[in-house]
């Protein structure tokens, strides 16, 4: 590691420098290009610095114990030490998180897509309140949320709806959600008080630029209808909704939710790249050493990452293996904590798998 920061450190100053030269300052371009590098460059190397000082000053403190200090002055020096010693552990486990790979989808805006699974109309009731969960978390986090499609079942709850969460850090957080979600409870219909188990599926998709995605006009095929409402009936007179398929991939995308047919078709558009654009990633993970697992599956009640046990008051993520209490919070969007430990245990096995 200690090479790797040196080199790095190296091309940080050499950047200093190119920046600097005056043929560089005439091309614009280029200058921004290295601009771009040093600022990516910028935090790991001061806080690698900062490391390096933070040792020569432990060292300088622990040569100050043998030079006849008198007992005031030496217990001095070891509670110095003592501050130092910890700057360093917290400094040297910063530096080792600046050198994971960067998720380069992470400051992206996210389409999100929860559909109901098993478990009949009280699936989509639960698709319903994670949607809530989701878009009361995101108010939280300052993001907006606009809904593309969405489609109700007779109990009022969701077969599916797709949404966009736009805001900074959206896909880093809400990236951890995707899979399927399980819930145990008592339904409202439920004359006899037995548990009920049910599914939703979550899929979380980074929004693709256009540079992202190749999608050749003569692949799609677009087409306009009146948006439906509850019981079928038109919602507005002139037909709105747009239906997109691209014809390669058989995949759909609708939106009904605008009342422009521009804005309707441009957001089916962001969807459909959105999809395409997880598909490709899914190829290049794939092709690497350590095969990616789907998404969503099924929406079986055996796969699940995450279960909601309402008699027990518990949320359990299956994939750490840790339980949370106080359901109602979680479902009214206080899911930071859960979150916050998924990201944890993703950093500490990148940390491993990196050899750090």
């Amino acid at each position: 590691m200690q090479i790797q920061l040196d080199k790095i450190e190296a091309r940080y100053r050499e950047l200093d420098e190119l920046m600097a030269d005056p043929q560089t300052l005439g091309d614009i371009k280029k200058l921004q290009a290295l601009a771009r590098e040093r600022a990516g460059l910028e935090d790991l190397v001061g806080k690698y610095r900062e490391y390096k000082n933070t040792l020569k000053s432990l060292d300088e403190t622990k040569e100050m114990l043998g030079d006849g200090l008198d007992e005031e002055m030496v217990a001095l020096a070891k509670q110095e030490i003592t501050v130092l010693e910890a700057k360093k552990a917290d400094l040297l486990q910063e530096i080792k998180m600046a050198l994971l790979p960067k998720d380069p989808n992470d400051d992206k805006d996210i389409i999100m897509e929860i559909r109901a699974g098993v478990g009949g109309n009280e699936a989509g009731i639960f698709a319903a309140d994670l949607y809530r969960m989701y878009s009361r978390y995101a108010l939280t986090k300052k993001w907006q949320i606009e809904v593309i499609d969405s489609s109700i079942n007779e109990s009022g709850g969701f077969k599916e709806i797709v949404f966009e969460v736009k805001g900074k850090g959206a896909f880093s957080r809400l990236k951890y959600e995707r899979g399927v979600h399980r819930v145990q409870r008592v339904p409202v219909t439920e004359a006899s008080g037995r548990i009920h188990t049910s599914t939703a599926t979550i899929a979380v998709l980074p929004e693709a630029d256009e540079v992202d995605v190749d999608i050749k006009p003569e692949d799609l095929r677009v087409d306009i209808f009146h948006s439906g409402g509850a019981g079928g009936q038109n919602v507005n007179k002139v037909a709105t909704a747009v239906r997109i398929t691209h014809l390669p991939t058989g995949i759909v995308a609708v939106c009904q939710d605008e009342r422009s047919q521009l804005r309707n078709r441009a957001k089916a558009m962001a969807v459909l790249r959105a999809r395409l654009y997880d598909i490709e990633q899914r190829k290049q993970e794939e092709a690497m050493i350590e095969e990616r697992r789907a998404q969503v599956g099924g929406g079986d009640r055996a796969e699940k990452i995450r279960t909601y046990n309402f008699p027990q008051d518990r949320v359990t993520d299956h994939r750490i293996n840790q339980s949370f209490h106080n359901l109602p919070r979680i479902m009214e969007g206080g899911i930071d904590d859960i979150i916050d430990a998924l990201a944890t245990a993703d950093q500490a096995k990148k940390l491993e798998n990196q050899g750090l």
